[in-house]
């Protein structure tokens, strides 16, 4: 019999975030050991429960369910997203701009196999969200990787990013706020992105999902906002974060700029949009409630909540530890601390996580995962209570301890 061997579309596809390091935390799970996961911003696991409104509303609609919808989602949820932006000042938005889907996730996928022929480059940050990363080249493009200077606060070179512009390039990717820096672009910075994909006829792939969640005196800017009406701008987000329902799998894009120039994209778009059938119906009603009236994330991100003084305490403490030096985090939900290589000699960042869990039940990402270059990092989650928090960042103390001698 012959060997199933996997897909060669995946040899440049990474992960890590649930990769070998989950693996062998699943491992020492099954042994007996409690492990603290603190790769992944889930945040049911750590106390942060849905807004009651969003649950009774799913419970009103559950009934109603049943069927497929519009395969670009129910037209009261889609209104919904369009007078969010509306509100926002995007005021051109229309019914038939936004598209939504199970998450974020299944929206990078079928935009890019929309957009993208073999060949094809996309500019993507470094740091990433590594899905970026791993779906442009399951969609047969190549990503090009576009160094944030941690120098100024994460904050993209606007020069480097226009060297690597070639006449195969053909969408540029903005995370703002961005996972997993903590990043939050600047007016200018985001205006300054916007006029690349101007200037070289790119679109603009915004992945906003931690919009809601900016600290102290960040403010988030739309980069559709700059975008006008001469760059196409795919606008990325939903219910996850803000609203505490990663699993319910509630995402949009809305699109934006010259749609009559994208006409041909749009159809690919819409015809794969038909393919899957539909998103998840029963997570469609929570949008609507989700988008209007309260909006119970504002109690979180401001001092006092837990969202702000988590990511606070963190940054704190991974700064007291010798040899440790972390960004201030401007929003989401993530510390990206830089272990000094003259205090750490680190030449594998993979193994040096995987040891850290072994040795003290902790489980974080390490920086390569998300195609950082050098392997001087790691991502730490900030979702903790404060005392969870502190004890974990303790123990990485002493580990890290133990490599100093």
């Amino acid at each position: 019999m012959r060997r199933i061997v996997q897909s060669k579309k995946l040899q440049h596809v990474r992960y890590d975030v649930r990769g070998p390091i989950l693996v062998e935390a699943q491992r020492l799970e099954a042994e007996g050991h409690k492990i603290l996961k603190l790769n992944i911003g889930n945040t049911a696991p750590f106390g942060f429960d849905a807004p009651e409104r969003i649950l009774a509303d799913m419970a009103h609609h559950l009934p109603h369910s049943q069927g497929y919808s519009d395969s670009r989602g129910i037209y009261s949820a889609r209104t919904a997203v369009m007078q969010y932006y509306q509100s926002k000042g995007l005021t051109r938005t229309g019914v038939d701009d936004v598209y939504l889907g199970n998450g974020v996730s299944e929206l990078i996928m079928m935009v890019l196999q929309a957009l993208l022929d073999n060949g094809h480059e996309v500019l993507v940050p470094a740091p990433d969200y590594p899905l970026w990363t791993g779906a442009v080249s399951l969609c047969g493009g190549t990503p090009v990787h576009y160094l944030c200077d941690e120098g100024n606060g994460w904050n993209p070179d606007l020069a480097e990013i226009e060297a690597k512009v070639t006449e195969r390039t053909q969408a540029l990717v903005i995370i703002n706020p961005n996972n997993p820096t903590g990043a939050v672009y600047s007016e200018e910075t985001v205006r300054g992105l916007v006029e690349i994909a101007r200037r070289h006829d790119l679109v603009v792939l915004a992945d906003e999902i931690y919009e809601k969640i900016i600290f102290d005196d960040a403010v988030h800017h739309h980069a559709a906002h700059f975008a006008h009406e001469d760059v196409l701008c795919l606008t990325f987000s939903g219910l996850s974060k803000a609203y505490r329902v990663c699993g319910y799998r509630a995402g949009w894009v809305m699109i934006s700029g010259p749609k009559h120039l994208a006409s041909d994209f749009l159809e690919g778009l819409t015809l794969l949009s038909n393919m899957r059938m539909c998103p998840n119906v029963p997570a469609q009603h929570a949008i609507q409630t989700a988008l209007g009236g309260y909006q119970s994330v504002n109690q979180l991100v401001v001092p006092g909540g837990r969202f702000y003084e988590q990511s606070k305490l963190a940054w704190r403490l991974l700064n007291e530890i010798p040899g440790v030096s972390c960004v201030e985090p401007a929003g989401a939900l993530y510390c990206f601390p830089r272990l000094d290589p003259a205090v750490y000699p680190i030449d594998d960042d993979e193994a040096f996580v995987i040891d850290l869990l072994r040795t003290e039940k902790i489980l974080v990402t390490h920086g390569t995962g998300f195609n950082w270059p050098e392997p001087d990092h790691f991502r730490l989650v900030t979702l903790p209570d404060a005392s969870v928090l502190t004890e974990a960042i303790g123990r990485i103390g002493d580990y890290l301890a133990t490599m100093r001698g």
